[in-house]
């Protein structure tokens, strides 16, 4: 394929999914640094974990569109309006951004999900595969930031 390939409803969906999963990086980051009170340790430590996981993710997303011959989107403001994502408070309370991490997991799941059914109609069952495996990894880390949320 040649990078010139239109850019289908797929294509379109995995765009959408590299944006969210890098706003999502940087809103994790930004609470990894700002976390404060009782959980910090615990929270520090899991917030490291989960953009250092992401960004091996978002690698794998973005050369999975050029392998079906698009482009990866790019620029931080570019992904930023992208995604549409609210920004925490820097100063939000370790309890805060628990849940804005759990609302920003649940929505990347809805795209991945949305990916995934595309892939599976257009019967790209790579692409189908990697959506599929990406809706784990984020209802798992749902399940346990829920968990702490008590």
């Amino acid at each position: 394929m040649s990078d010139t390939t239109e850019n289908t409803p797929v294509v379109e969906a995995l765009r959408q999914v590299v944006a969210e999963s890098y706003a999502l990086i940087g809103q994790t980051h930004v609470c990894h640094w700002n976390v404060r009170g009782p959980g910090f340790f615990s929270l520090h430590t899991a917030f490291e974990e989960q953009y250092t996981e992401l960004f091996t993710a978002v690698d794998e997303i973005a050369e999975r569109l050029r392998a079906l011959g698009a482009l990866a989107p790019g620029g931080l403001g570019n992904l930023a309006t992208m995604a549409g994502y609210t920004e925490i408070a820097e100063d939000a309370d370790a309890k805060a951004m628990v849940s804005h991490l759990v609302d920003l997991h649940g929505k990347l799941v809805a795209s991945l999900q949305k990916a995934r059914d595309l892939a599976a109609e257009a019967d790209d069952s790579e692409t189908e595969d990697l959506m599929i495996a990406r809706s784990q990894v984020h209802e798992k880390t749902i399940w346990m930031m829920k968990s702490y949320l008590g």
